[in-house]
């Protein structure tokens, strides 16, 4: 479950974005930025998928000029700073972190590195740009991999 949306392990990430009703900016941008084919394929992905308050805490003016066609390009970049190719279970990034002294560094799929820690038993990933977002919902097994539900964007 995500919210009060039903997420079922046998659809692919898309299928069942589509029917979060905290996700409604992120699903519009992946359909502004060309990724439906691409999130709809075998995988398997690791998708940090930010909520839309998160959308709406960037700046002024920004949720409004990414999905303009002239921004595309732009918003691919965002949007792919979200994936990880692979399926990654929070089991297996605590892991990681651990084997790293207490933070992890990961490749997405954009190319930029995302850095996870923990704070107690929380995940948090750290952005190129400094800022650290939340897992708030972990392991939202899909059929082509996995969401986890994050409060903040991130930004390569």
């Amino acid at each position: 479950m995500i919210g009060v949306a039903e997420m079922y392990p046998t659809k692919k990430i898309v299928e069942n974005a589509v029917n979060s009703k905290d996700h409604t900016t992120l699903v519009a941008a992946v359909k502004a930025a060309d990724l439906v084919e691409t999130l709809s394929s075998d995988g398997p992905f690791t998708v940090f998928a930010p909520i839309n308050k998160a959308f709406d805490a960037l700046p002024k003016g920004t949720l409004e000029s990414l999905p303009k066609p002239k921004n595309k390009a732009k918003l691919q970049v965002v949007l792919t700073y979200h994936i990880i190719a692979g399926d990654y279970k929070t089991k297996d990034v605590v892991a990681a972190i651990k084997k790293g002294n207490g933070k992890a560094q990961i490749k997405t799929v954009q190319g930029g590195t995302l850095t996870l820690m923990l704070d107690g038993n929380a995940v948090k990933i750290k952005d190129a740009a400094g800022n650290v977002a939340t897992v708030t919902i972990a392991d939202v097994n899909q059929c082509n991999g996995v969401i986890h539900v994050i409060d903040k964007v991130l930004l390569p």
